[in-house]
């Protein structure tokens, strides 16, 4: 029944109290709370919730926890309920002691919020101890002499309860000797004394048994009790007497255990055994008792062990004096510990958010820091710093708490990792300093686009190469991490010749590898233009570009290809015409090839590989041109066969030859003469090929001889008006060849070469000297008008309105030549030298002898016949007006000229109205020459 009316009340008395909690924080405006003491685990103190002004859950949700410093957690939140409850059982007296109010602070951290709110909670105090003596069995010694009204000091009782619940009073059992007396001391305690109140006869009661009962004023009241034995002791009239009532001393908190502390006295004027003194502690708590030591007859203090001015900075105890007569004297000692700066600052780590991102904004809280020094004053004032060189600095909060923050922009691709020192210092001397560091994680944010390290790649594959092959490898470099730095390649579309880029390559995802998806050839695309992109796999992601130019090397896969003389279709023989009063070095014909492929693998030279007769003509090493090494003699055959082969340079060379027939001759009727002997070997129709050459011959012998007698007549008319045929032999001047009159082809073939053509009185002797390279864009010299044989120069001729247009020779009309540029394979030069140099244009010259001798051909094959077209001598269809430029392709750009670094191109300076630097008439004959029947 007792106890269920204890716990009702203790109910009532936690209620009184929480509401005077809540009272106070109302009147007050800060948060304040209290809860009796000794309450179990769980007992709500206070709705922390409400008071801190947050929703329902945030509690749970908004990271608020319990920061307070401290051995052991008294308290902890309840996030369903949102109230702060007890954590264990609070005990006050082990907190607090003596000391009322007992006050616990606290600091909740709101990390949501990043704010901090103190919390003050009292612990009231409930009566749950009993006042307790130091000792149970108290011996008094009273000397039999001592007068009624003598006090005798009794033991105390030390309740660590407070206010009503502590000490309240002493009782004493019946006794008709002895009385309690109750004193007061400075602080409010409660010094029982034993008063005597009758004299004692020792004879007649030595012995005294009392029992001393101590009570506090709790609800319900507690007490103890001690028993005291009264001894009557002979006579001994002097108590002993300290020299100083109150002793106080000094010392530092890091003496040495043994230092002397003082020394008391006291002085007993008995004599004997009676005036010797002994001391002893008499009102000291367990504590003290360890901390110091007082010799039992010299009265010195010493330290028994180290002080600790930040556990007790005050010691108050009393030292008794007694002689053998149980004579006593007190003093009192006061003990003030001195702090020395012994302790470091304290430095904890309340919160830390990392990671943190690097695109965090300036002044984001970084940590929260709490900082204490056990020292005081100075010493335990602390100062809290961090290197200059980061990008943190810290601020000061409430109490002892610091935030660090950043006060600038952080960048993970420069420092991925900071170890922030914070060094703590107090302001001691010497000055004490602690160290902590934190290790923050900067996360990382898409803010870096991949990077390729060259602006722009150059990469080679040879032509045919396989399929699937490997051309180069790109890698781009994101400084950021994880999936911002996954970086994926891929080529930008694109068409190459109508066709998608896609096609003929593709590049790897993953590696940046580009892989070929066909074969290329060198003389469909020699290059390629690539923009590879490379994106990482950020959110966004984030892009960068790079443009490859892709090389196509060449391969040596093309053989020469011989363009003239080419391979006849229309059943001629193809035959070169030497006349038999050909010095030595006259060009007979040209072999004209070229090769696909460029670089070295196009460099052709040409070489004679059989002839008739050895030594009778050479070829051009690099041109090409096909000489005569000697003088033709009477004895050579009209019918010379020449097998040359053209190589490139290439690596294995490749090479293709072509069979030329050379019929050496001084004059077209001999060359009909002996064109029966002209054959081909195994052809059936060759008795045709011969007639046809025949006929067509003679009917260009006959339309030619007709033009030259008419041009005779003209031009004696004109020499007899102006004499410039003085002393001359019949010869003619040249014709402009604008004047001119046939089809185009033949027109411009005849434009460009000039013949000697020498006549005499019999038509028999008359002989035509062909060809002797000439060119059309130069004046004829005047004194080629004075020679013995004429220069004829066209087919059909018109006689002059002026004498000048008959002195001067017209510019050709260039309009179906060749320029410089089109001219194909190694035609296109003009010095014949075998140095390693190209030729100058000789390509006319080749055309003129191929008409010439297709014509002689038709003539004999029949294929042809006489003047079937006005200036057309017979000429075949193959070298007729249709062999324009467009039969000939454009390899321009894949000739080389050896032992140069140029190629053949259309340069302004090179064009065909230019003179030759080589001299390309040094083989004109004189006309005055006769030639032999």
């Amino acid at each position: 029944m007792a106890a269920s009316k204890n716990q009702h009340r203790r109910g009532e008395l936690v209620l009184l109290c929480t509401l005077m909690g809540t009272l106070c924080q109302i009147g007050l405006g800060q948060i304040r709370y209290s809860v009796p003491e000794e309450t179990d685990k769980g007992t709500v103190v206070g709705n922390i919730s409400k008071d801190l002004g947050l929703e329902s859950g945030e509690l749970a949700e908004g990271g608020v926890r319990i920061v307070s410093r401290g051995r052991s957690q008294l308290f902890s939140l309840n996030p369903r309920s949102g109230s702060l409850v007890t954590a264990g059982r609070i005990d006050r007296e082990e907190l607090c002691a003596q000391s009322a109010p007992c006050l616990v602070n606290i600091n909740i951290l709101v990390e949501d919020k990043g704010k901090l709110f103190g919390v003050e909670i009292e612990i009231v105090d409930i009566n749950d101890n009993n006042p307790k003596f130091h000792v149970e069995d108290v011996e008094v010694k009273i000397n039999e002499i001592a007068a009624p009204g003598t006090r005798y000091p009794l033991p105390k009782a030390v309740d660590p309860d407070v206010g009503m619940n502590s000490l309240q009073s002493y009782q004493l059992s019946p006794n008709q000797h002895f009385s309690l007396d109750m004193q007061r001391g400075d602080h409010g305690a409660i010094n029982p004394e034993l008063v005597l109140e009758r004299t004692l006869d020792r004879e007649e009661e030595p012995i005294h048994h009392l029992v001393l009962t101590a009570s506090d004023g709790g609800d319900p009241r507690r007490s103890s009790t001690a028993l005291i034995q009264v001894t009557v002791l002979d006579t001994n009239d002097n108590a002993p007497v300290f020299d100083q009532p109150v002793y106080r001393v000094k010392v530092l908190e890091n003496v040495a255990p043994g230092t002397l502390l003082l020394t008391v006295r006291a002085s007993d004027p008995d004599e004997g055994a009676n005036g010797k003194v002994t001391y002893k502690f008499q009102k000291i708590n367990d504590k003290q008792s360890l901390l110091f030591h007082l010799h039992e007859n010299t009265g010195e203090m010493t330290v028994a062990k180290t002080l600790d001015y930040e556990e007790c900075s005050l010691y108050e105890m009393e030292i008794q004096a007694e002689d053998v007569g149980a004579l006593l004297g007190r003093s009192k000692v006061i003990i003030m510990v001195e702090d020395v700066n012994d302790n470091r600052p304290e430095v904890t780590i309340t919160s830390l958010f990392s990671p943190v991102l690097e695109n965090s904004l300036p002044g984001t809280v970084i940590a929260f820091l709490n900082v204490h020094d056990r020292d005081s004053g100075k010493n335990g004032q602390v100062v809290c710093s961090t290197h200059e060189n980061l990008p943190f600095k810290l601020e000061k909060s409430i109490d002892n708490y610091y935030r660090l923050v950043t006060w600038k922009y952080l960048d993970r691709e420069k420092v991925s990792l900071y170890n922030i020192t914070v060094i703590a210092a107090d302001l001691g001397t010497p000055p004490l300093s602690t160290e902590t560091h934190i290790a923050l994680i900067v996360a990382d944010t898409n803010d870096n686009p991949p990077r390729f390290p060259h602006t722009s790649y150059t990469a080679y594959i040879p032509e045919n190469n396989l399929r699937g092959a490997s051309i180069f490898s790109l890698t781009a470099h994101d400084p950021d991490s994880q999936e911002n730095a996954q970086v994926t390649y891929s080529v930008s579309e694109d068409t190459v010749q109508g066709v998608p880029l896609s096609s003929y390559v593709s590049i790897n995802s993953d590696t940046g590898v580009l892989y070929a998806l066909q074969s290329f050839d060198f003389e469909k695309i020699q290059d390629l233009q690539l923009l590879v992109i490379a994106s990482d796999s950020g959110n966004p992601p984030l892009s960068s570009n790079v443009s490859l130019s892709l090389f196509v090397l060449d391969q040596n896969d093309n053989a020469p290809e011989i363009l003239y003389p080419g391979l006849p279709t229309d059943g001629s023989t193809g035959v070169e015409l030497a006349p038999r009063s050909a010095e030595p070095g006259y060009l007979v014909t040209k072999v004209v090839a070229v090769d696909r492929d460029s670089g070295q693998n196009a460099w052709l030279s040409y070489r004679l590989l059989k002839a008739s007769e050895p030594g009778l003509f050479s070829v051009g090493l690099h041109t090409g041109e096909v000489r005569t090494a000697r003088v033709l003699l009477d004895r050579d055959a009209l019918k010379q066969n020449l097998v040359m082969a053209v190589q490139d340079h290439g690596q294995p060379p490749l090479s293709a030859t072509v069979t030329l027939t050379v019929a050496v001759a001084n004059s077209i009727p001999e060359v009909l003469a002996d064109l029966s002997s002209i054959r081909t070997p195994g052809a059936p129709e060759d008795s045709d090929l011969t007639l046809h050459l025949v006929v067509a011959v003679a009917v260009v012998s006959c339309v030619f001889l007709v033009f030259v007698i008419v041009l005779l007549a003209l031009r004696l008319q004109r020499w007899q008006k102006s004499r410039q045929f003085q002393g001359s032999r019949g010869g003619l001047a040249p014709a402009p060849p604008s004047h001119f009159v046939g089809i185009d082809g033949v027109q411009a073939f005849l434009q460009t070469y000039s013949h000697e053509v020498s006549l005499t009185s019999g038509s028999r002797t008359s002989h035509i000297i062909f060809p002797q390279p000439n060119y059309a864009d130069m004046l004829i010299n005047q004194e080629s008008s004075e020679k013995n044989d004429s220069l004829l120069t066209a087919i059909d001729f018109h006689e002059s309105k002026d004498e000048d247009a008959c002195a001067l020779q017209a510019p050709p009309n260039t309009d179906w030549r060749f320029s410089q540029a089109q001219r194909p394979g190694t035609s296109g030069s003009q010095n014949g030298d075998e140095t390693g140099t190209w030729p100058n244009n000789q390509f006319d010259t080749e055309m003129l002898q191929a008409m010439i001798l297709a014509s002689a051909s038709e003539a004999a094959d029949g294929s042809s016949t006489l003047g079937g077209g006005a200036g057309t001598m017979g000429l075949s269809a193959r070298y007729g007006p249709q062999f324009t430029l467009q039969h000939v392709p454009d390899y321009r750009q894949n000739v080389y000229i050896p032992g140069s670094n140029a190629t053949l191109s259309n340069g302004a300076g090179k064009r065909d109205g230019k003179a030759p630097a080589g001299g390309g008439n040094g083989n004109k004959k004189k006309s005055g020459k006769k030639e032999k029947k």
